[in-house]
């Protein structure tokens, strides 16, 4: 339920705190007062987008806040659990609208965004405008109020869920299907490849040694040349070698040592030189045995590297990537050759998509059409008593005959068919209801709804509009009903619906030379009679005129 609500600089409003009850709650003033201001701020702070416009004119800010008892109310507790908003009393909604625009909301404290202030408000308030009965004639929103009525949000969400589910399998299939020439061309192409790269059979770092051995034998005489030289100045050219040098250095050096001391060091140096300078003759020896000096491995070399660069020039990537690229190719080449079983699987998952997709929606149907019996029995009896005897209302559910006609919603095209008065057939709402006919099915519809709804809070702008009289008194009555168990707040120009009222309001608009300001204030039972006496006689007021209000609010 809404308790409080707290406004400052907007629109005209100066500073306004206002608490509710339970009940029917009217709120009337004079045309201008500004009636409709206050539940324009509860819009705003259910998640309708910020205009600086609503700031008062010379302030930096307007501020709205409202304050909701939720002890009862365990499917906005759990929503407020979820989001980490949570709070088991009361939920304080606030929303700041700065003068530059920008705009900020809360919700007991914390930050939050405007998606969540709609959800939110969506399960606190329903609000029904003065020109809801405008949108009445559109084939949606007549589907979306048959289902507000049926109540079976699981069933319409797992029709949703089951057609996005069979048109993404068919999209998949369709793609496939689409691209069956482009794959098979795609596959002889990659077949092609992994053919000459698997014959060509090129191994992870081959390319490097392939190299290193090529320029070994391609240079193969001038290395022998080079180490026979070395060869014959360490060990081979009889007493001129390094070796037979530093033997003698050893061995004289051997027998000074035992003269001094001191020498050693030079000694045992010179003899590891002798030592790594046999080591280092050896390796040469072993290298000069191993350079081959086959033309045809030479030729066989080069043909092996001359195609691997062709290769890779062929595939614009560099020798050394070769391996993984023929990975690369097969694992694609294989992903497409399986497309044709992925085809079979898909049309067999589309088959199931679409059959489940039926039987949800083939229940959601029946269960529309008999709610719609229902539901149209009612508002028949209600636009009765709303002054239109012998009308009738009928909500035609029809079921699509063709899957291009199936739809998130379901298989099912809804219209509303009315006949305003007695004997005429039954037409399409828009060809038959004028402007009254319509304000009062919509109120009828409303009530219904609001009936029927488990949200704490209605809210109606003015839906009175365009009746009078008895009918008056009729809403005025159905709203009092709704408010017997539900909290209801209602703007209206009707002293009818405003002598029903359980709590009343008036607002009313202060003007000064320089300042224009609304004002609510809650009426006693004096004032209260006073009011439905200017709803009813205008500027003047006469004790009959005040006798009258009094036998309405007795009523």
């Amino acid at each position: 339920m809404l308790e409080s609500i707290q406004i400052s600089n907007f629109a005209i409003i100066d500073s306004l705190n206002l608490e509710l009850d339970r009940g029917l709650t009217a709120l009337t003033g004079e045309t201008g007062a500004g009636k409709s201001i206050l539940l324009d701020a509860i819009k705003l702070v259910a998640g309708d987008r910020a205009d600086s416009n609503t700031v008062k004119t010379g302030r930096e800010k307007a501020e709205i806040s409202v304050c909701f008892n939720i002890i009862h109310h365990d499917e906005v507790q759990t929503w407020l659990r979820d989001n980490e908003l949570g709070s088991d009393q009361e939920c304080i909604i606030r929303r700041v609208v700065h003068a530059n625009g920008r705009s900020k909301a809360f919700i007991n404290g914390h930050s939050c965004t405007l998606t969540q202030l709609k959800e939110l408000s969506q399960l606190l308030v329903d609000l029904h405008g003065q020109h809801e009965h405008q949108s009445l004639q559109k084939p949606l929103i007549q589907q979306q109020l048959l289902d507000t009525y049926l109540n079976q949000p699981e069933l319409i969400e797992d029709v949703k869920r089951k057609f996005c589910d069979w048109k993404s399998v068919e999209k998949d299939l369709e793609e496939i299907r689409s691209g069956s020439i482009e794959r098979e061309q795609r596959i002889d192409l990659l077949r092609l490849y992994c053919e000459e790269l698997e014959s060509h059979n090129l191994a992870d770092g081959e390319m490097q040694n392939l190299q290193s051995e090529y320029s070994r034998i391609s240079h193969a005489g001038q290395l022998l040349d080079n180490v026979g030289t070395l060869l014959g100045i360490l060990y081979e050219n009889d007493d001129s070698t390094v070796q037979s040098q530093l033997s003698y250095c050893e061995q004289s050096l051997s027998t000074q040592v035992k003269i001094d001391e001191t020498l050693k060091t030079s000694h045992d140096l010179i003899n590891n030189a002798l030592i790594q300078v046999q080591e280092a003759t050896n390796e040469l020896r072993n290298y000069k045995q191993s350079i081959d000096l086959d033309p045809a491995r030479l030729d066989w070399l080069n043909q092996r590297i001359a195609t691997t660069q062709d290769l890779a020039r062929k595939h614009r990537i560099d020798t050394g990537s070769l391996p993984d690229y023929f990975q690369k190719l097969k694992l694609e080449l294989d992903a497409l050759c399986g497309s044709e079983q992925d085809l079979d699987k898909l049309e067999r998952q589309l088959e199931l998509a679409n059959a489940s997709y039926l039987t949800s929606a083939r229940l959601l149907s029946q269960k529309r059409q008999h709610t719609a019996a229902a539901l149209s029995e009612q508002i028949t009896q209600i636009m009765q008593e709303l002054g239109m005897e012998g009308g009738r209302f009928s909500i035609e559910v029809a079921e699509l005959d063709t899957e291009a006609g199936y739809k998130k919603s379901g298989i099912n095209s809804v219209s509303y068919q009315v006949s305003a008065n007695p004997g005429q057939p039954l037409k399409p709402l828009s060809k038959v209801a004028s402007g009254g006919e319509l304000s009062r099915i919509s109120l009828a519809i409303q009530v219904i709804l609001s009936e029927a709804s488990r949200i704490p809070t209605l809210i109606f702008d003015e839906v009175d509009s365009g009746v009078g009289g008895g009918t008056a008194e009729i809403v005025g009555k159905k709203l009092r009903w709704l408010g017997e168990n539900r909290q209801v707040l209602c703007v209206t120009h009707l002293p009818q619906v405003a002598s029903q009222a359980h709590q009343h309001l008036r607002v009313e608009k202060i003007t000064s030379i320089d300042d224009t300001t609304t004002n609510v204030h809650a009426l006693n039972e004096d004032e209260r009679l006073e009011e439905i006496a200017r709803m009813l006689g205008g500027l003047t007021i006469t004790e009959q005129t005040r006798a009258h209000a009094s036998e309405m609010i007795a009523s």
